[in-house]
Order: structure tokens, then C-alpha cells, then sequence
């Protein structure tokens, strides 16, 4: 059992009103522990310790002081690997290997890499000729953008939340960041290396609580929040973008998505089978970037589906860590039957079901845990609803196309824009695709493969705005020109 507290001004720190909900496991459900639920007192008390830390030490720091700060933290997170995995691993569920090879890395790599690029990257500068022949040099400089807000999500918790507080403090801002209540446990860890490493009190803080009428929406609406980034549901940005109105306050959203794949005929083959199968089904399915519809060239349609549901029979259920594990729980009870409701749907709709659907045969210790089995349909309309809505599970529908033109209006019907992975040996095809797809991120005989300093968000309802090298630096800074008549 554990009890996990908020970390405001450098301190770990109930609820004053003594208030805590449960932690459950997703794996078991028994209960792991309870967690501080914060409300309006503890959202200002994190707000005020962030305004004076970034009037303070925090915001007088010199940037090659604050990149070496942010290098600390990153090391600092490397020293505690373990420890950081073992908190992913509780919270979410999800087996070793993704944590230890994709998550838990990524979040130190976003200290380091938004620290770099910070102090690395210039500004513009122009001459201006003037009537007198004097001239006059205009050039821009950065500040930082306030208190950020930071709401992330429950499905990478660690990496997504890193993501957003790495450049924020690269760009020496102060933030207040409301984990999902899913997923309490490495944002609170790493509260204890932002102390280790000498981070002014006030620079990092967290709160916990819930969203709606709570510590998340306590957070948006706060007039001393200069800015909101947000990672998760395009309802739930909708209702933040409403509450940042209020003041006007910058946001940058990264939302929903139902994501094709598209398989062309040349494509290499058993690349395309992983490669789709790691996109639909990767964090048992709870990754916004993965791929719920397949669209496959109907020359080699009938094998592709065959071989994809080998691949998910294939699978070995169980705990992080155990022998052999390769497939994890959903994150909650509640997630679980949103999933299976979809499950029940798509045969309603009149699915065929090429495998799964249901809830895998556990042994005892894990009968009670969020499972669900990785599941495949064909045979629906465009129109279905597990076609058209974002399931967020481990699930997909493969539907037959022919021509190009074809499955890029397949691939561009629907509401979200997030991201798209194509599988050819044409570059001409490749090329051709990308630029038509759209989405804010193609991946080409890939996917989740990304460099850091590229841009990053979605299209359409899939968010607003861009985040990832520079990209970053803009939304979480403030350019100002100066005008120097010479």
C-alpha cells in the first residue's frame, strides 16, 4: 500500500482537506494504495509557488546554468531507471520491455534534447533601411511564457508528461502538471530528482485529482495559468479550450485520432504484418498514434489477415516482467468495459470477427485485472461506428481497396488527423500518399519512429498546434522584437 501526496513548492504534501481516492492495479485489480485529491487550495497553492519561482531564482537562472540543470535531471532519471520503470510498470500494467526500451528513455532524452536545443538554437535578425540612410537593426528575443499548465494522459504517462515539461523548463517557464489520476506515480518520483539535482521549489509541481469540477479544471481556469498544454480526448480539449478562453491563454493540444494504416501489394510483406501489428495493438492498443482502421491492397488482402491474426494468437498475457509477457492489461476497470462495449458494437454492426472480441482466460491471481483480447473485423461500411470513433484498444478493421485514389479518400473520411503509416516499396507511391494523407505525422514502412526535433501534433480534430524542436520553443515562449534606430 502507498500513498502518494502532491508536489507543490518543492514539498510532498497531503490534501488539506484530507481528501484521497483509491489506486487500483489494472493487472489485478487489488487495491495499491490511495492518492491525494487536490482541489481549488492545492491547484493555487501549486500556482503561487510556480509565479515565484518564475520571478525568482528560477526565472533570474542564466541558461547555461539551466540546460546544465536540465542535463542533472535527465541523469538523475537514468540513475533511478529502475525505480521509474517499476512506477510505469504499476500504474499502467504494460510489460517490461516497453518500458525499459521506449518510455521511461524517452522521458530523460526530453530533459536533455529541449535543453540543447534552447541553447542552440538563434532567433532572426534584420537591417532596416531608414530615410536617413542610418538604419535601424530589429531583433527578436525569447521569454518565457509564464505558468504552464500541463494535463497528461494515463496511456505513456511518463514520456507524454516529459515531453511537455522538457522544453517548458528548457524554455524557463514554471509548471503545474495534473497527472491522470490513473497514473499518479512517476510524475510524483519525479518531484524527488527535481529536489536531488537543486530545482528551485516552485519550478515543478503536481497536483492530483480528478478533471471535470476538479483539480484539472480548477487548473485551465486558473487566471494565473499563462498557458495549457493537453494530451487526451478531443471532448476533454474541447472543454479546456472553452476554459482558456477566459483570459486568453495559449493552449497546444494533442487529441483524439482513429488512424489508418494503409498496406500497398509491394510492400515488403512480414515488415508490414509487425509493423501494423505494433501500430493496432502496441500498449494494448491505448497509444493515440495507433492505427484502428487497416486499409490493405486486395491482391494480397486475404494472406495480410490471416497473418495479422497469427500474430495477435500469438500473444502471451500476464505481469511485467514475467517470462515470456508480451501483452498487458487495459488501464482501469471502467476503460475495460468502454472497450468491450466496441467489441459488442462492431458484431452488432454486423462484423466479422477474425479473432478475439472478448476477455482472454487468465489464471486466478489475474482474473480480476482490465483484460481484453487483441482483436480484428472485416466486413463493415465506412459509416460503422468502430470505424468512425476512436475505440482506444487493442482492435482494428481491415477493409480491401484497389487504387490509390481510392484509400486516400478512405483514409481522409473521418473526423481526426493525427497520423497515418503506409507500407510500399514505391517511393514515387510513398511520396505521393504523404503529401495527400491528411494528418499532422506519416510514417513510411515505420512507425513510432520519431526524431525529437521534428514537428509533432495532429489535424482536423486531432489537435492545435505543434510541439517538438523549435516548434516547442514557440509555443512555450514569448518572442518580443527590439527596434534599435542606429
Amino acid at each position: 500500500m502507498t500513498e502518494t501526496l502532491h508536489f507543490i513548492d518543492g514539498q510532498f504534501v497531503p490534501s488539506r482537506s484530507g481528501k484521497t481516492f483509491d489506486k487500483r492495479s489494472p493487472l489485478d485489480n487489488r487495491l495499491m494504495g490511495t492518492v491525494a485529491e487536490g482541489g481549488r487550495e492545492e491547484v493555487d497553492a501549486a500556482v503561487l509557488a510556480a509565479r515565484r519561482a518564475l520571478h525568482g531564482d528560477w526565472g533570474r537562472m542564466p541558461v547555461d546554468k539551466r540546460v546544465a540543470m536540465l542535463h542533472a535531471v535527465a541523469d538523475g532519471i537514468t540513475q533511478r531507471f529502475d525505480e521509474f520503470v517499476a512506477a510505469e510498470e504499476a500504474d499502467t500494467g504494460q510489460p517490461r520491455h516497453v518500458m525499459q526500451h521506449a518510455f521511461v528513455p524517452r522521458g530523460a532524452a526530453n530533459f536533455k534534447i529541449f535543453a540543447d536545443i534552447i541553447k542552440n538554437v538563434p532567433t532572426e535578425s534584420f537591417m532596416l533601411d531608414t530615410p536617413d540612410g542610418a538604419g535601424a537593426l530589429n531583433y527578436a528575443i525569447r521569454k518565457p511564457k509564464g505558468v504552464v499548465g500541463v494535463i497528461s494522459p494515463w496511456n505513456a504517462p511518463f514520456l507524454l508528461m516529459t515531453w511537455k515539461v522538457g522544453p517548458a523548463l528548457a524554455c524557463g517557464n514554471t509548471v503545474v502538471v495534473k497527472p491522470s489520476e490513473e497514473t499518479p506515480a512517476s510524475a510524483t518520483l519525479l518531484g524527488e530528482v527535481m529536489n536531488s539535482v537543486g530545482v528551485p521549489p516552485g519550478v515543478y509541481n503536481v497536483v492530483h485529482g480528478h478533471g471535470p469540477d476538479a483539480a484539472g479544471e480548477f487548473l485551465t481556469r486558473h487566471d494565473e495559468v499563462d498557458g495549457i498544454t493537453f494530451t487526451g480526448e478531443t471532448r476533454t480539449g474541447t472543454a479546456i479550450m472553452k476554459a482558456a478562453a477566459d483570459g486568453i491563454r495559449d493552449v497546444s493540444f494533442e487529441l483524439g485520432g482513429k488512424n489508418a494504416g494503409i498496406v500497398f501489394a509491394d510492400c515488403n510483406f512480414d515488415d508490414a504484418v509487425e509493423g501494423i501489428f505494433r501500430s493496432a495493438f502496441m500498449n494494448t492498443g491505448q497509444v493515440c498514434l495507433g492505427t484502428e482502421r487497416v486499409y490493405v491492397q486486395r491482391p494480397i488482402f486475404d494472406r495480410f489477415v490471416a497473418a495479422l491474426k497469427a500474430r495477435c494468437e500469438a500473444v502471451h498475457y500476464g505481469r511485467p516482467g514475467a517470462p515470456g509477457s508480451n501483452y498487458g492489461p487495459l488501464i482501469s476497470q471502467e476503460h475495460k468495459a468502454k472497450v468491450l462495449s466496441y467489441y459488442a458494437k462492431a458484431v452488432a454492426e454486423g462484423a466479422t470477427l477474425v479473432t478475439g472480441g472478448g476477455v482472454p482466460q487468465m489464471p486466478a491471481d489475474l482474473a480480476a485485472g482490465a483484460w481484453v483480447q487483441p482483436t480484428i473485423w472485416t466486413g463493415l461500411p465506412e459509416t460503422a461506428s468502430v470505424v468512425r470513433e476512436e475505440i482506444f484498444g487493442p482492435c482494428c478493421h481491415i477493409r480491401p481497396f484497389d487504387t490509390e485514389a481510392e484509400v486516400v479518400a478512405l483514409a481522409n473520411a473521418n473526423r481526426y488527423g493525427l497520423s497515418t503509416t503506409i507500407w510500399t516499396q514505391n517511393l514515387s507511391c510513398a511520396h505521393r500518399m504523404a503529401a495527400a494523407i491528411e494528418v499532422g505525422i506519416t510514417w513510411v514502412n515505420s512507425w513510432f519512429l520519431r526524431d525529437l526535433r521534428t514537428p509533432f501534433g495532429g489535424s482536423k480534430q486531432s489537435g492545435i498546434g505543434r510541439e517538438g524542436g523549435v516548434h516547442s520553443l514557440e509555443f512555450y515562449t514569448e518572442l518580443r522584437n527590439v527596434c534599435i534606430k542606429l
